[in-house]
């Protein structure tokens, strides 16, 4: 009962917080856009599932390798102007691809030239996420007020998921109407949006760091050492990095649309959303009951619903149950994210934030971008059905182990 005397709202009602969600939307929609028809635009030109992993090898190894210095950043300089300078390297890169794929430029490459181009941009991105993903995310706690937690959670996820449903249900219809490089320029100029979204939320004091003498090293280190001494931190993000490495499948959708349920990049784009569907309505439904009440208990019930319809979209060969499943996996998602978004706000302390966020992002990054690359390795190595299938029963068997690990948290309330 005390859930519906919050306001629903509560957090929208504060304009920084409205400016950050609303570049969360855009930049959601914006890089999707680019990475559908990215995606769809590699498997034409070499018709093999190891080129829509290596996308995301390409983005991972540079955020991989900086995410902890970018949180180290976070924790010691302005997060705004963190977050500007990473949205123009993300636009150079984009705009370099633009140039690079106009007709009269592209003609006159090789396949390797242009291979090459394409992860050369999606490291430069992936660079540039490296410091705008820990910058991102410690902003975040400071933008609203600490008993708006869960409902800032909740917003924060589901302003993204309306990006992760607009962006790829957009991105086939520009890239069946504008083509490759015009979409492209369309994806530039809604980068350029949201530096300005970005640039009307209003600077955050930098908090007091509490260990100011430490070199770099043991700075970086602090991050993990929280991470790894606090369970409920830890578990949570395991749980994640574990269910989407093994059990996305986002990454060899263009498989799926092309080969198995022949659908072409109109259909692709539906199946891309179709995750986002089902979680902005689950969202939708959480605004007003959160499932931070037997929070563990959920987490642990959402992530067995997820490794389940991944199976059966695995064995589908109906575009419709496809689409159903893949909701259903976006639906289950959407309840873990939002636990492990509050644990994140909660737990840590403010000089931490940055580098505490840089773990996890390190964590998600692992589960979505080398998951990618599993992904497309397994598809190519064993086939794309049993690959998924195979990733869907690691998850359940993963969610077991942890079951067993983490009883004494089924006690903990995050509200």
């Amino acid at each position: 009962m005390q859930t519906q005397s919050v306001d629903s709202l509560a957090s929208l009602r504060i304009p920084d917080f409205r400016y950050f969600v609303s570049n969360s939307f855009l930049i959601t929609a914006t890089l999707l856009i680019q990475e559908v028809t990215l995606g769809y635009e590699l498997y034409k030109m070499t018709h093999e599932p190891l080129a829509l992993g290596l996308v995301g090898l390409a983005e991972a190894i540079p955020f991989i390798i900086l995410s902890l210095f970018g949180g180290h950043l976070a924790d010691r300089r302005d997060k705004k102007r963190i977050l500007q300078w990473s949205l123009g390297v993300i636009t150079l890169g984009s705009v370099i691809m633009y140039f690079v794929f106009q007709p009269s430029v592209v003609s006159h490459l090789s396949q390797t030239v242009q291979l090459a181009t394409i992860y050369g941009v999606l490291m430069l991105i992936g660079t540039a996420k490296g410091f705008y993903s820990p910058a991102s995310s410690s902003l975040k706690p400071f933008l609203v007020p600490r008993e708006l937690y869960p409902n800032s959670a909740t917003w924060s996820s589901s302003f993204w998921q309306a990006g992760a449903i607009a962006g790829p249900g957009v991105a086939g219809f520009l890239y069946s109407g504008l083509g490759f490089d015009n979409t492209l320029l369309v994806v530039i100029g809604l980068l350029v949006l949201c530096f300005v979204l970005i640039s009307l939320v209003s600077r955050k004091p930098v908090p007091v760091n509490e260990s100011p003498k430490l070199g770099l090293r043991k700075s970086l280190a602090e991050g993990f050492d929280f991470v790894f001494k606090t369970p409920i931190v830890l578990y949570a993000i395991s749980l994640d990095l574990f269910s989407v490495l093994f059990g996305g499948v986002v990454a060899i959708l263009p498989v799926f649309a092309e080969d198995i349920l022949r659908v072409g990049a109109e259909g692709l784009g539906f199946l891309r959303a179709a995750p986002s569907i089902g979680a902005v309505l689950t969202l939708a439904y959480m605004t007003r009951n959160p499932p931070t009440q037997n929070a563990w208990r959920n987490m642990l019930l959402a992530v067995a619903g997820f490794g389940v319809a991944t199976i059966i979209f695995a064995v589908s060969t109906n575009f419709y149950l496809s689409l159903f499943m893949l909701a259903l996996t976006g639906a289950f998602d959407s309840v873990s994210v939002i636990i492990r978004q509050t644990i994140m706000q909660i737990f840590p302390p403010d000089h931490l934030r940055g580098r505490v966020a840089a773990v996890n992002g390190i964590f998600v990054s692992t589960s979505n971008e080398i998951g990618a690359f599993e992904s497309g390795l397994m598809a190519s190595l064993v086939g794309t059905v049993p690959s998924v299938l195979g990733g869907g029963v690691l998850t359940l068997v993963v969610l077991s182990f942890i079951y067993v690990k983490s009883k004494a948290l089924f006690s903990v309330k995050l509200s």
